[in-house]
């Protein structure tokens, strides 16, 4: 990527993030790879909570993106891989923001944030799960610096899901 990657700031979400989270992701292009639509409000409250305690016990969660003026785009960050298919005992990057906010470098300055908080806090590798015909994921795991290690079929559909690698 030759230009420059826009400002962002990670934090812990907060109880008022899960509420921005379910609006920003109730859009079906932001979903398309995350089955399809945003789930319910409850959902987004316990994965906040979840968050909060992974932040707390592990240094690290999925933290709330925000721009520079404070508006919340998404999250990014890592987490054990909740699965019981795909890289299991592993620890998982990942990303989502609101399609408004697409294209513009937010997603790789928030990974590449996270990446440094990682290592930080001791990480030696992560792995992200890219499903098949993400490409725009595709290529934030590729500017990261991620290589494509394996497939896994994903369960229900079967689709393949793509695990990239990345020693820290």
């Amino acid at each position: 990527m030759n230009r420059a990657l826009p400002a962002v700031r990670l934090r812990v979400p907060t109880d008022e993030d899960a509420v921005t989270w379910h609006r920003v992701f109730d859009d079906p292009e932001v979903m398309r790879f995350h089955g399809g639509r945003a789930a319910e409000l409850f959902v987004y409250e316990e994965l906040t909570a979840r968050q909060r305690r992974h932040d707390a016990e592990r240094g690290y969660c999925l933290w709330t993106v925000l721009d520079e003026e404070g508006a919340v785009l998404g999250f990014t960050g890592a987490q054990p891989w909740p699965g019981a298919w795909g890289p299991q005992g592993e620890i998982e990057i990942g990303w989502r923001l609101g399609r408004e906010h697409w294209g513009r470098g937010y997603a790789t300055a928030a990974a590449l944030a996270t990446i440094r908080r990682l290592r930080e806090a001791g990480v030696p590798r992560v792995v992200a799960m890219v499903m098949a015909g993400n490409e725009r994921s595709v290529a934030v795991a590729r500017r990261l610096g991620m290589e494509r290690a394996e497939s896994f079929p994903r369960p229900g559909s079967g689709d393949p899901a793509h695990c990239y690698r990345l020693e820290l």
